[in-house]
């Protein structure tokens, strides 16, 4: 017989890796403190990706809802609870920006299919090979912390302040290379044409 868990006891000064281990064993009085603590500003990072309300609010539920079901998983030699909860909501943000631009792109390639169109696929393949070329060139000359910064903010849909503190600069720093990347970037694929 396994022994029953023993309850993590929280007040208003608990902190938040204390009110986590508590949702862990089931604490609702925890997790309604971690919410009050905590959705504001998760709203506003949902906000912010999304830039719609309703789905902002989707997101911070469905974030929330993780917190509380994955609370066990929470381990804090990895982070703070702020920096799990927020990664959380912006994965959750990012996840829906993703599924509904998937959703727009299989709207218009089904509308598309619709369509009989002639054209010349073949050529189509190579100016998108080219352009493909093109791309690629254009990376390789960006220096490796340029590549790095736009990778995070494009691949990972990391925003300035989560660049800065990912790769341990000071936001300007963040701010400043992904701005000098993007231009280096526009020089290089202008001048490829």
């Amino acid at each position: 017989m396994q022994p029953e868990p023993v309850p993590v006891p929280v007040d208003a000064a608990s902190s938040p890796e204390r009110l986590l281990a508590a949702c862990a064993m089931g604490e609702r009085a925890a997790f309604q403190a971690l919410y009050r603590e905590f959705s504001p500003a998760a709203y506003g990072l949902a906000l912010r990706v999304l830039r719609d309300e309703h789905l902002a609010q989707d997101a911070l539920q469905e974030a929330f809802t993780q917190v509380w079901t994955d609370a066990s998983r929470f381990d804090p030699g990895s982070g703070s609870a702020r920096a799990w909860i927020m990664t959380l909501v912006h994965r959750r943000a990012v996840d829906r920006v993703r599924r509904d631009q998937a959703d727009r792109q299989r709207g218009r390639a089904w509308g598309t299919g619709q369509l009989v169109v002639d054209h010349d696929s073949v050529a189509e393949i190579v100016e998108l090979r080219a352009e493909h070329r093109r791309v690629r060139s254009a990376l390789a000359a960006l220096t490796p912390l340029q590549r790095q910064v736009l990778d995070l903010a494009y691949h990972r849909g990391m925003t300035q302040a989560q660049i800065a503190d990912h790769l341990g600069i000071p936001l300007g720093t963040a701010k400043t290379r992904l701005r000098d990347a993007l231009q280096r970037l526009r020089l290089e694929m202008e001048g490829t044409t």
